[in-house]
């Protein structure tokens, strides 16, 4: 046998065979018939190589934890199978021993997973309860829209979860589908409750607009208008109709409404165009009442005010917007006389001086009044109330140089 047939683990016999050392005693390889002793033994070193290598890369997978300890275990055994018949020249049994010594890594990830698991199963049982509670919670609301919505994110969270004991997981499964199931029947009785409303809301409606539409046309401008506002009180009254019904119903009750008020407001305004000319006049009217004051003649003011009063009911209706404004200065003017005839009646009366003073006082405190509330129209650029109360103004001042004038006759 040549020296090249020698190895520190292994020989090459005369015929060709190959044997390992191992602590039981050498143990035929194989054979290299085709070859030197020297090619033989590098032909089964090298597998020994490839065989190191393989336990070198398992136990970096091993250590790194990128394999389960069921797998690492399963691998450890298969391999050291492999190593322990393996037909190849080398240091099986340190190759054995390193296989051997990742048994206490494999324990030690072992009880790490089980311990991990263990809190993952704590963590998902805390994550479901407090889905439970949550689910409960939304049962007994009436968010019909977002609940139901959100009761199916508590659904995909659940299922992402791992399972825990069997008995706490069917327990709280229990309670989470009975609140969904709670939440989705009170959630159709809503909802079929909301169809009958919106059906008999529908119902009302429609009979509604055919009363609306059926006073359209009518030129009895007061009462129609009064039907009109009892009609919209129960429309209001009656609640929503299915949407697009009740915006069709709408459409039809708001159209019938302005035809009607859109024929009264053009009535009106012929109205008032006609009547503009009658303001005009009894504008002229006013100028002449109002000239009468203060009263120096009482019987020649109450003659001219007589015929004053013939000409204004002959000049007939004025604009509404008009209306209060000159039926107000024409009593003004009237109040104005009908006070002095009353002060002559009173003359005799012993209290009538004191009257007369606290006359003057009450209607400077009005006209101080008058005149602050006239500052702030005119601030307000509310040019309507302006001229009522210039006119009311004329005629309090009227009324406190004549009741000045009384206190005088007293003093």
């Amino acid at each position: 046998m040549s020296q090249g047939s020698v190895h520190e683990w292994g020989r090459v016999d005369d015929d060709g065979t190959v044997y390992v050392r191992t602590a039981e005693g050498e143990r035929a390889v194989g054979q290299y018939p085709a070859g030197s002793p020297e090619e033989a033994m590098a032909f089964f070193t090298k597998r020994y190589e490839a065989l190191a290598a393989e336990v070198d890369l398992l136990g970096q997978r091993v250590r790194s934890g990128v394999m389960s300890p069921e797998e690492a275990a399963a691998s450890v055994k298969t391999v050291s199978a492999q190593v322990a018949e393996a037909n190849a020249v080398g240091d099986l049994a340190s190759l054995i021993g390193r296989l051997d010594s990742l048994g206490p890594v494999i324990a030690s990830q072992r009880e790490a997973r089980k311990a991990e698991k263990a809190q993952r199963a704590v963590e998902a049982k805390a994550a479901k309860e407090k889905i439970v509670a949550e689910a409960e919670k939304l049962a007994t609301g009436s968010d019909w829209r977002a609940g139901a919505n959100r009761l199916r994110s508590l659904l995909d969270e659940w299922k992402a979860l791992p399972r825990i004991d069997r008995a706490s997981d069917d327990e709280l499964w229990k309670r989470f589908s009975s609140a969904r199931t709670t939440y989705t029947r009170r959630r159709k009785t809503h909802f079929a409750e909301q169809n009958e409303k919106r059906e008999a809301a529908r119902v009302i409606k429609e009979r509604l607009v055919k009363e609306a539409e059926a006073l359209a046309g009518s030129t009895d401008w007061g009462a129609t208008a009064g039907s009109y506002r009892d009609l919209m009180s129960r429309w209001k009254a009656a609640g929503a109709a299915p949407k697009d019904i009740d915006d069709e119903l709408w459409k039809r009750f708001r159209g019938a409404q302005d035809t009607f008020f859109g024929a009264r407001d053009a009535a009106n305004a012929a109205l008032d165009a006609e009547f503009a000319a009658n303001a005009e006049v009894k504008e002229k009217i006013l100028a002449e009442a109002e000239a009468l004051l203060p009263v120096t003649d009482l019987d020649a003011a109450k003659r001219t005010l007589r015929d004053l009063a013939d000409r204004w009911e002959a000049a007939g209706k004025v604009p509404r917007d008009r209306m209060k404004e000159l039926e107000g200065r024409m009593r003004a003017v009237e109040q104005a006389v009908r006070s002095i005839e009353d002060e002559r009646w009173r003359a005799s009366d012993p209290e009538k001086s004191a009257r007369a003073d606290d006359m003057v006082s009450k209607l400077e405190v009005a006209i101080a009044k008058a005149e602050a509330d006239l500052e702030e129209a005119r601030a307000a650029g509310n040019d309507k109330l302006v001229a009522e109360l210039e006119a009311d103004l004329t005629s309090r001042r009227s009324f406190l140089d004549m009741a000045k004038q009384v206190s005088a006759d007293y003093s």
